[in-house]
């Protein structure tokens, strides 16, 4: 098969044209030029046409001589070839170097007219470019420390006026002005809404950098936001309605008690809170706190006095007096419609008509009243069977004074569900007994009067 692809070599027509090509060749030009020749096979079927596989060593001589002899034909060819076209082809090489000349010529006046169209561009545009994007950014940080400073200001302007507000409230050694407490609020809120809106573009972005600021906000606005909401909740905790006050004194201590639920209601947090789920944290466990300390002192008055039965009446007037302090607790919550809050939807405030709602749903009860006098009925019939439990002589005696014990309950009951005349004017009066004649307290009469005489037994 070797000796056979030799022959076909020897056939093959030389490339070119003219008379080469009708002249044989001993080179397979077909072979050499096939897209997929490689070297190594081509040399590696050359050993094997002149060589037996099993011989050892292989005999090179001979493929090698066939490679020399290829390219001395080769070579010869070349020579032929360039002498025989040495004139066609010096007057090709000729043409084809006046024709990058000319084309180099050409492009050397257009190159230079494009450098110095560039020049002219880099000096008109990019320079200038250059020294306009410098004053740009001069102009932004201009702009930014402009908008810095107006934030700064007004945070100065308004921490200024805070400190003025919160001198207004005076303290428990002189008059007190519980408006300054809704004043100072506010104020606080304003500074709220600057501080607290730190995202790139708000009024308050960067202010946390500034120095003054942080200062504000460590020396004046904490300490004073703190001693506010102290002064609502002192207010709350201290809130008081004896039978001995007169109508402006209970007027009094209604607008008094109305600052401080408001200023309790606005001040609560609203930072990271979703605006469905915003409750006045501040203002419920300050009232809860209040209904909790009334519940405790009652029931703690009421129990020690059911051992004591000659203390009975005064315990139960004290305990009517509480009930009656939390009965107006819930007409002033009732008359007041939650303030709008400048940092919550209007949406949120609107659908409460007052400010009892969120503090009923907090206790899970429809009248504060009913709450109260079933809380203590609740303990006090747990006191009553340990009495009962250990016998003797106080068992006896409770058992014995059963039934004016439960009359002296009953009074107790619809005295202390009455609101006091002193909170009552006007509008606000005939609402309230309206409300009190429709009012039905045999419920909580009845369960107050059984959490004593029915676990008394026979």
């Amino acid at each position: 098969m070797a000796s056979e692809s030799m022959a076909a070599a020897t056939a093959s027509p030389a490339p070119g044209g003219g008379d080469e090509a009708d002249e044989p060749s001993y080179i397979d030009y077909e072979t050499f030029l096939a897209p997929d020749f490689t070297p190594a096979s081509f040399a590696n079927a050359l050993v094997l046409a002149t060589n037996n596989p099993n011989d050892s060593p292989l005999d090179l001589s001979t493929p090698l001589s066939r490679v020399l002899f290829d390219a001395q034909e080769l070579d010869s060819h070349i020579d032929l070839l360039t002498t025989r076209s040495a004139v066609p082809l010096l007057q090709h090489t000729q043409t084809q170097t006046r024709a990058s000349k000319h084309i180099v010529a050409e492009l050397d006046s257009q190159i230079r007219s494009l450098n110095d169209s560039y020049k002219q561009l880099e000096r008109e545009v990019v320079d200038k470019h250059a020294e306009a994007d410098e004053v740009r950014q001069v102009a932004l940080r201009l702009w930014e420390t402009l908008r810095l400073g107006r934030s700064a200001g007004r945070c100065l302007q308004l921490g200024r006026q805070l400190e003025v507000q919160h001198a207004e409230i005076g303290g428990p050694g002189a008059k007190e002005d519980h408006g300054a407490l809704l004043r100072c609020s506010y104020t606080i809120l304003s500074l709220r809404e600057v501080l607290e809106s730190r995202a790139q573009g708000e009024e308050g972005y960067g202010l946390n950098r500034v120095d003054a600021v942080r200062s504000l906000q460590d020396n004046v606005i904490v300490p004073i936001e703190r001693s506010v909401r102290e002064t609502a909740e002192r207010f709350v905790r201290e809130f008081s309605t004896p039978t001995s006050m007169t109508f402006s004194q209970g007027e009094e201590a209604r607008a008094k008690m109305e600052s401080a639920l408001a200023t309790l209601y606005l001040l609560s947090p609203t930072l990271s809170v979703k605006p469905d789920r915003w409750t006045p944290r501040l203002l419920l466990p300050s009232l809860e706190t209040y209904i909790r300390s009334a519940l405790q002192t009652s029931i703690t008055s009421l129990s020690r006095s059911l051992g004591q039965l000659p203390s009975l009446d005064r315990a139960l007037a004290d305990v009517t007096a509480k009930c009656q302090n939390i009965v107006s607790l819930e007409l002033i919550l009732e008359s007041i419609k939650p303030p709008l809050h400048p940092l919550l939807p209007a949406s949120v405030t609107q659908k409460q008509t007052s400010l009892i709602q969120p503090l009923l749903a907090h206790l899970e009860t429809g009248s504060l009243a009913s709450y109260f006098w079933r809380t203590v009925a609740g303990s006090l019939a747990t006191r009553v069977q340990d009495i009962v439990g250990r016998g003797g002589v106080v068992a006896r005696t409770l058992r014995a004074n059963k039934s004016n014990v439960g009359h002296a309950i009953r009074h107790a009951v619809i005295k202390g569900c009455q609101p006091p005349s002193a909170l009552l004017g006007g509008k606000a009066k005939a609402k309230a007994k309206a409300k009190t004649a429709d009012a039905n307290w045999d419920r909580e009469v009845a369960v107050m009067v059984g959490s004593v005489v029915n676990n008394l037994g026979r």
